[in-house]
């Protein structure tokens, strides 16, 4: 299925609206959400294609919203691609281990992103 809705889930603004640009700017639907607890609940409403999705943020951290999504009846067909700062091996192995499809450290290129995203669909 081809990916045009996406949700980006990060706590800083600057991230948003970085990665908006991207992906408006190649014809995707980008909605967006501040933490994990409302990326969670903004997937299984929206139900988008594709998830991306930061790690260190208030709350629900990214590794835990990652799993409530991917382990969910409702969402667990939506692929996450963790968006993040972490940068370690055992983040990512971590993070894969959580359900996510592909990881990308941060700062994130914007051809690095669009190929991940292209994989996917």
């Amino acid at each position: 299925m081809p990916i045009k809705k996406i949700l980006i889930v990060d706590d800083s603004a600057t991230e948003r609206h970085f990665m908006g640009e991207i992906l408006t700017g190649q014809g995707f639907d980008v909605s967006f959400a501040e933490d994990g607890e409302s990326g969670v609940k903004k997937a299984k409403a929206d139900k988008p294609d594709l998830v991306l999705m930061d790690v260190v943020m208030p709350g629900l951290n990214g590794f835990q919203a990652t799993r409530a999504i991917t382990h969910d009846d409702e969402t667990k067909h939506i692929p996450v691609i963790i968006c993040t700062t972490k940068g370690q091996e055992t983040d990512k192995v971590w993070g894969m281990r959580q359900g996510a499809k592909d990881y990308l450290v941060k700062p994130v290129n914007g051809a690095d992103l669009l190929s991940k995203i292209a994989a996917l669909g």
